[in-house]
């Protein structure tokens, strides 16, 4: 599959995260709509109201929405925004995470559960204690849970350090060492941290930080993690620069040292994606905003085949 494929005529769906479950390819994209609202950089004009979740048999298969698994008005302590989400099954329960606004507009992370990956899903009543920003991934590694999240402008990760709030928000000066994405260990119960959340910190080829000044390969938002020959693959979008680029580590506490670009920027502001293997090969699940004429709150869902040197290294992906 060289060429990428939309997954989505009918809607405008962004953010997906592919996984697999009972055999099939699910897909948790958040969902687009016309909001009215001029552009700004905090997002506003995103109004995203709920999920649906698709899936398709093989990768160029039909693709099956299966309609709103989860709405806002559902949410007892949430306000507006539900944007990118993430998944994971254990036990014979699916455990969807997402981002929402709570009802003093700042960004939680919440938690809501179905016994099928297509939903229905029932949200808990709060948001999960000590979460805040956006963008969780959730990993499964030796039998435990992480989550890494995070955001910046819009999704407010720069309105904390160290996982704590902080008076004057703001990002470091250029020559200080970025603002990392964050994770966390989930407790047994899928429900809560098991641990304060800890930076990832993402280093050059010297071993030395990534500055907040570098925005052509700092970190911005959309955290995933996958493992590929025992080496786990750090990805995350540079947001104001549009690329999506990747860093490998050890650990999935990393750090993790800068690698470079999965993909070239996109028709849209950024790219926010998911890497999934399906049948021995590796996908590479992410937006543009051909489909609506550039507008970057109306974003379409693609997959595209995704390819590795033999080194370990992704090969970039170019003017897709």
């Amino acid at each position: 599959m060289k060429e990428p494929r939309y997954l989505a005529n009918h809607a405008y769906m962004a953010d997906p995260s592919a996984h697999v479950f009972n055999g099939k390819i699910y897909i948790y994209p958040s969902h687009d709509v016309e909001s009215g609202i001029a552009e700004n950089d905090n997002g506003d004009h995103f109004d995203m109201r709920d999920y649906h979740v698709f899936s398709m048999e093989k990768i160029d298969g039909a693709v099956t929405d299966h309609g709103e698994a989860l709405h806002v008005s559902d949410i007892p302590w949430g306000g507006r925004q539900l944007w990118d989400c993430d998944i994971a099954f254990k036990n014979g329960t699916y455990y969807l995470y997402f981002p929402l606004k709570d009802k003093t507009d700042i960004f939680r992370i919440g938690v809501a559960t179905s016994d099928k990956p297509e939903g229905p899903f029932i949200p808990r009543d709060a948001p999960m204690k000590g979460s805040f920003s956006i963008d969780p991934c959730i990993f499964e590694d030796n039998g435990n849970y992480y989550m890494y999240f995070g955001g910046l402008w819009g999704g407010q990760l720069q309105r904390y350090r160290d996982g704590k709030a902080i008076e004057n928000p703001s990002e470091p000066a250029d020559d200080e060492p970025a603002l990392p994405s964050r994770i966390a260990k989930l407790s047994d119960d899928m429900l809560e941290f098991a641990e304060e959340s800890k930076p990832i910190v993402i280093l050059d080829t010297d071993g030395k930080p990534l500055i907040a000044g570098d925005h052509e390969r700092r970190f911005f938002e959309a955290s995933w993690v996958h493992k590929y020959n025992g080496t786990y693959y750090f990805s995350y979008s540079t947001g104001n620069t549009h690329k999506l680029c990747y860093a490998t580590g050890d650990s999935p506490y990393g750090p993790f040292t800068y690698q470079g670009v999965i993909m070239t920027p996109v028709v849209g502001w950024t790219t926010h994606h998911s890497i999934l293997e399906f049948e021995g090969k590796w996908y590479l699940f992410y937006h543009d905003s051909k489909p609506s004429g550039g507008k970057t709150w109306l974003r379409s869902m693609k997959v595209v085949e995704l390819e590795y040197e033999s080194d370990g290294s992704i090969k970039t992906l170019e003017g897709l």
